[in-house]
C-alpha cells in the first residue's frame, strides 16, 4: 500500500532527477510515434513494412543490450552506463535526422536503441528509494511518462510540420544531451539500503516465474503501444481527414484527461487494497480501446477520443505498476540485471509491434493487427492473475 511517509531529501532529489531524465528521453522517443509513419512515406524506398521496421528496430537493439548493460551497471555503477547510453542515443538521433532514405532512417533508429539505459535508470530509481517508498517513486516516474506522452504527441506533429522528421530527430538529440546534464548535476549517488526480498533464488533471478510474468506483461504492453500507433495516426489522417500537423490537438488533451483515470486506478489498487481489480480494469480499458479503433465508432471524433482516453489510462497504469512490482521481487545486487531483462522484454515488444505490425498491415488489415493485440493482452492477464505473490506485493 502507498505509505504516507514522506520522501527523504535525497530520495526526493533522486526521484525528481530521474523523472526529469526519463521524461527528457521519452519525449524524444515518443515524438516519433505519431509522425514517423506519416512523414516517412516521403523517403525513398519507403513501404509499410520498412516504416514499421524503422519504428520498431529501436526496440530490437534496446532488447539485445538491456541485460548486458543492466548487468554492467551492477558492476561499475548506474551513472556511467546511463551517460554512455544517452550519448549513443543522441548520435543515433543525428543519423536519423539526416537520413536520405528509409534505410538510413532504420540505421539511425537502430543506433538510438543501442543506448539501452532503461534497465539501469529504473534500477537506480529502486536503489535510491526505500522499499516502502518505491511504489510511490515508480508512480511519479509513471506519471512523468504520461506527461511525456502528452508533450511529445503535441510537439511531434508541430515540429514535423515546421521541419519534417529532421527537426524532430534533432530536437530528440538535444533532449538526450539535456539528459546528460541532468544525470551529472541533479541525481545524487544512490545509498545502500538493507532490505529483504522474497526473490525465490537470489543468485538466479531469471528462474523466478513471477519475474517472467512481469516481463511478458511489459512485452505485450509495448507491442500493443507500437502496433496501435501504426493504426491510429493513419486513422486520424485518412478516416477523419485531420491534417497531420493538427494530430496533437487530439492527443494532448486526451492524455491530460487520462491522468484522472490513472489516479483512480492507482487509488483502487494501492489504497483500497484491490490490485486484482485495478489490473483487470487496466487490461479491460486497453482492450476496449483497441476494439473501438476497429469499429465504425473509431471513425468518429467521439469514438476515437474516448478510445484514446481508455488506451492511455490502461497503458500508464501498467507502465507505472509493473516495474514497481519487479523491484520488490529482486535484491539490490541483482536489480540491474533483472531490470535489464524487464527492459529487454519491453523493447522486444516495441520492435515486434512495429515490424510485425507493419507486415500485418501490408499483408492483411488493421483489424487483424488490433485483434492480435487484444488476444495477447487477455492471454497475459490470465497468466498474471495466477500469481498471488505479485499481487500481495502490490500492497506493500
Amino acid at each position: 500500500m502507498i505509505t504516507q511517509t514522506p520522501f527523504t531529501q535525497n530520495e526526493r532529489r533522486s526521484v525528481l532527477g530521474l523523472a526529469s531524465l526519463y521524461s527528457a528521453r521519452m519525449i524524444g522517443l515518443f515524438m516519433v510515434l505519431p509522425v514517423l509513419v506519416v512523414y516517412g512515406q516521403e523517403l525513398p524506398d519507403a513501404s509499410p513494412a520498412l516504416l514499421g521496421l524503422a519504428l520498431g528496430v529501436y526496440g530490437l537493439t534496446q532488447a539485445l543490450l538491456q541485460i548486458p548493460l543492466g548487468s554492467l551497471s551492477d558492476r561499475i555503477g548506474r551513472k556511467p552506463v546511463i551517460l554512455a547510453g544517452l550519448l549513443v542515443f543522441a548520435a543515433g538521433s543525428v543519423v536519423a535526422a539526416y537520413a536520405t532514405s528509409v534505410w538510413w532512417l532504420i540505421l539511425g533508429r537502430a543506433l538510438q536503441g543501442s543506448g539501452a539505459i532503461a534497465g539501469a535508470v529504473m534500477a537506480l530509481l529502486a536503489d535510491s528509494t526505500r522499499s516502502e517508498q518505491r511504489t510511490k517513486a515508480m508512480a511519479i516516474v509513471g506519471i512523468s511518462i504520461g506527461g511525456s506522452f502528452a508533450i511529445a504527441l503535441m510537439l511531434g506533429p508541430v515540429l514535423a510540420a515546421w521541419g519534417g522528421l529532421r527537426l524532430v530527430f534533432l530536437v530528440t538529440a538535444g533532449l538526450a544531451v539535456l539528459g546528460v546534464f541532468i544525470t551529472l548535476w541533479r541525481i545524487p549517488a544512490a545509498p545502500i539500503f538493507a532490505e529483504l526480498s522474497d526473490e525465490s533464488t537470489t543468485h538466479a533471478w531469471h528462474k523466478n516465474t513471477d519475474l517472467w510474468r512481469l516481463n511478458a506483461g511489459v512485452f505485450v504492453l509495448h507491442f500493443t503501444l507500437t502496433a496501435a500507433f501504426m493504426v491510429v495516426p493513419l486513422q486520424l489522417l485518412n478516416t477523419l481527414s485531420l491534417p497531420k500537423e493538427l494530430h496533437w490537438q487530439i492527443y494532448a488533451p486526451v492524455l491530460v484527461a487520462s491522468v484522472v483515470g490513472l489516479g483512480l486506478l492507482m487509488r483502487l489498487g494501492e489504497r483500497a487494497g484491490r490490485p486484482k481489480l485495478a489490473f483487470g480494469l487496466a487490461v479491460l480499458s486497453l482492450s476496449v480501446a483497441l476494439w473501438v479503433f476497429n469499429t465504425r465508432l473509431g471513425g468518429s471524433y467521439v469514438g476515437i477520443i474516448g478510445a484514446l482516453w481508455c488506451f492511455f489510462v490502461g497503458f500508464n497504469f501498467l507502465e507505472a505498476s509493473l516495474p514497481s512490482l519487479l523491484s520488490k521481487r529482486v535484491t539490490q545486487q541483482r536489480r540491474g540485471a533483472a531490470m535489464g531483462s524487464f527492459s529487454t522484454s519491453q523493447f522486444a515488444g516495441a520492435f515486434l509491434g512495429g515490424s510485425g505490425g507493419g507486415l500485418l498491415l501490408q499483408n492483411t488489415d488493421a483489424s487483424t493487427l488490433l485483434l492480435v493485440c487484444i488476444a495477447l493482452l487477455i492471454a497475459w492477464f490470465l497468466w498474471f492473475w495466477q500469481s498471488t505473490v505479485l499481487l500481495d506485493n502490490a500492497l506493500k
